[in-house]
């Protein structure tokens, strides 16, 4: 319980969430539960719910965001995210086994993967409804009862992420495969397939489904960083003790099919699945962990009580280096935020992020300047607002005003050249944080708020709305 409860230690090392997307979500959120009160939101956003498997975090705000403020209620599900897949972890392994042994402590380094340090809210979520959801198929028997239950399951699970009704979906096939090896195996996962029906009647089917440039580098890149977050060495070192932990239980014979045949096609679908699909990014590289969650539960094996002391070293280690890193970017953040107090209610704020594609982690930072919708109802351009993937709308003229057009691509180092930067042109201010040094800025546009690896601008003869 101790090690379930370390997996949100982090967030005692940072004011806020030090996850990429978060400021993004908590700003969806504030705008979804201001219901259109604000006069400033009401004009730049709108928001609508639409049926889709991307909500699980959108839906449990309406009652919590309510009670608590968007704030505190965005922060609370964040901090109990990755300790209920840490708890799911162990509870899998515990049903399986009646123990806690190697593979579930081996597998507690899967909890910070890259979909959860990057932010991705609902698949996280998602992960954790999904094991708890297949702890109960293996302690319930075949019959109506579970059928009947599995119905509404597989629909909550779906609401809150559809990657992780599909896992669900591959764990429970797996599961029944091994324990029967016949074609009724393929027919056992049905309750899970309402999600197909409302996909279909909604005509939700389109979306993208792109593979991208360069697919068979960045597949192979996607498992060689399967576990980034820290440093290279230590990654690509957790990555190669998770393969090789499995390997060699399957070279021993110590592979438990139960869970050994999900893993292995949750590792298939890593290459099958394109890296777009359905409007959303890295549909694969978020399986790739669950890959490695999976396999490393399927390890059935009975080591020295001394090696069950030694392995959770790895995952401790992780937390440190992630806790290390939350603790320097929050330190950062938090000398930029003051710069919203030189902006007035309502804002149009164009921000700016640096981006180098060569970095081996995420940027942590990348979403900040959604801050400005939460503390000034602003409008920014950093939110994820895409028509017909996004719940989130920017109206008329701003509808293009969206993720990613805060980035800049830089190498690190090279000052940033905001002279022609194009989401100032819609902009009474240009806000930029990043550890490149800035450079030029728009003509007329005047420093009012310097920090540490920030700056917010007043720009010259902002553009009016029309």
């Amino acid at each position: 319980m101790a090690l379930v409860l370390l997996a949100a230690m982090p967030f005692a090392f940072a004011v806020r969430p030090q996850m990429a997307d978060y400021p993004s979500h908590l700003a969806r959120y504030y705008i979804m539960l201001d219901g259109g009160h604000s006069a400033f939101l009401a004009k730049y956003y709108s928001f609508k719910w639409a049926l889709q498997g991307n909500m699980g975090v959108d839906l449990l705000m309406v009652p919590l965001g309510h009670l608590l403020g968007a704030e505190s209620a965005a922060y609370m599900i964040a901090v109990l995210t990755p300790v209920l897949v840490a708890l799911g972890i162990m509870t899998v392994e515990w049903t399986l086994r009646g123990r806690v042994g190697v593979g579930s402590l081996l597998a507690l380094v899967t909890v910070w993967s890259p979909a959860m340090a990057m932010g991705f809210a609902n698949f996280s979520l998602s992960l954790a409804l999904v094991l708890f959801a297949f702890v109960l198929w293996m302690r319930m028997e075949p019959g109506f009862t579970r059928a009947a239950l599995f119905v509404p399951i597989g629909m909550v699970v779906w609401l809150c992420h559809s990657a992780g009704w599909g896992v669900l979906g591959v764990m429970v096939f797996g599961y029944e495969w091994h324990r029967r090896h016949s074609w009724r195996a393929f027919l056992a996962p049905w309750p899970l397939f309402v999600p197909f029906l409302l996909v279909l009647a909604e005509q939700r089917v389109g979306g993208t489904f792109l593979y991208g440039t360069h697919p068979l580098k960045f597949k192979t890149d996607m498992w060689i960083k399967a576990l980034d977050g820290t440093t290279p060495l230590l990654d690509l070192f957790s990555v190669v003790v998770l393969a090789l932990a499995v390997f060699l239980a399957f070279c021993f014979r110590k592979i438990d099919g139960r869970m050994g045949w999900g893993a292995l096609l949750v590792a298939l679908l890593t290459i099958i699945v394109p890296r777009h699909l359905g409007g959303g990014d890295f549909a694969d590289l978020r399986l790739v962990p669950v890959a490695l969650m999976l396999g490393c539960l399927a390890i059935d094996a009975r080591v020295p009580r001394w090696l069950l002391w030694v392995v959770p070293l790895l995952f401790v280690v992780r937390l440190g280096m992630f806790s290390a890193e939350w603790h320097s970017q929050s330190r950062r953040l938090e000398a930029a935020l003051p710069a919203l107090e030189k902006v007035p209610q309502g804002a149009r704020i164009a921000f700016a992020y640096p981006y180098n594609p060569l970095t081996w982690s995420s940027s942590r930072l990348s979403h900040a300047g959604s801050y400005a919708t939460v503390y000034r109802d602003a409008l920014v351009n950093s939110h994820f607002a895409i028509p017909g993937v996004h719940m989130l709308r920017l109206k008329g003229e701003y509808a293009h005003f969206i993720d990613p057009t805060q980035r800049i691509v830089v190498m690190p180092g090279v000052p940033v050249n905001l002279s022609h930067f194009k989401p100032a042109a819609h902009a009474d201010y240009l806000w930029y944080i990043g550890e490149n040094p800035l450079g030029k800025l728009p003509p007329g546009a005047r420093v009012i708020y310097r920090a540490s690896g920030s700056a917010l601008a007043q720009l010259a003869k902002p553009v009016a709305p029309r």
